[in-house]
């Protein structure tokens, strides 16, 4: 898993109350078990018409924001069915980090797993940042995990709160592997340690 610290980028607005699971990739879409390759498909019944053309007034359709690296979503993001294709899509697509009110329990856990940056603002900052990703290619925002703020177009910082164990692995590119592998050393001497007081098993 790529490491997260800093990500300065173009943020889309998409403020959308309770975009589902399905929503972000379409059930069609989910026969397979890689993690690439979805992008393509990420808000694809949004993102195209029935014959596969670009939905001109879909945002990441449009030129400024078909770069975005950030996404500003509207309250519930991520409800509906668990599949971690959701975050695989955002993640192929390029998304790093959603920022809404909130967020579908299980979604926001998955994004942690798959490199993804969930936060969760006041409507209010959120609103803010809204307003900054109206502006097309000039909707740059940084967001800095490690001092846990947010930087808008203008200067303007607002922080936010995050796990302290999610935060060390996002940094340190840990997913549920990395985190096992930590421990590698002692899963070996336990082993070995096994092994020698039972030589039978």
């Amino acid at each position: 898993m790529d490491k997260f610290t800093t990500l300065t980028g173009i943020a889309a607005p998409m403020p959308l109350i309770n975009v589902d699971t399905d929503m972000i990739i379409p059930k069609q879409f989910l026969k397979t078990i890689k993690r690439s390759g979805l992008g393509v498909n990420l808000f694809d019944e949004m993102r195209f018409d029935d014959n596969g053309d670009e939905i001109p007034d879909f945002v990441l359709n449009k030129p400024a924001y078909r770069d975005a690296q950030i996404l500003v979503a509207g309250d519930n993001f991520g409800c509906g069915s668990s599949r971690e294709h959701a975050p695989w899509a955002l993640l192929d697509f390029g998304i790093r980090c959603v920022i809404a009110p909130s967020f579908a329990d299980i979604f926001y856990n998955n994004c942690f797993k798959n490199g993804i940056l969930p936060i969760v603002l006041p409507q209010e900052q959120v609103d803010m940042l809204m307003d900054d990703a109206e502006r097309g290619a000039n909707a740059v925002v940084t967001v800095d995990l490690e001092s846990q703020t947010i930087t808008g177009p203008d200067g303007g910082s607002i922080s936010f709160e995050v796990d302290a164990f999610r935060k060390h692995c996002l940094m340190n590119g840990l997913d549920d592997i990395g985190l096992t592998m930590e421990k590698a050393p002692s899963i070996k001497a336990f082993e070995a340690e096994a092994a020698q007081a039972r030589p039978w098993v």
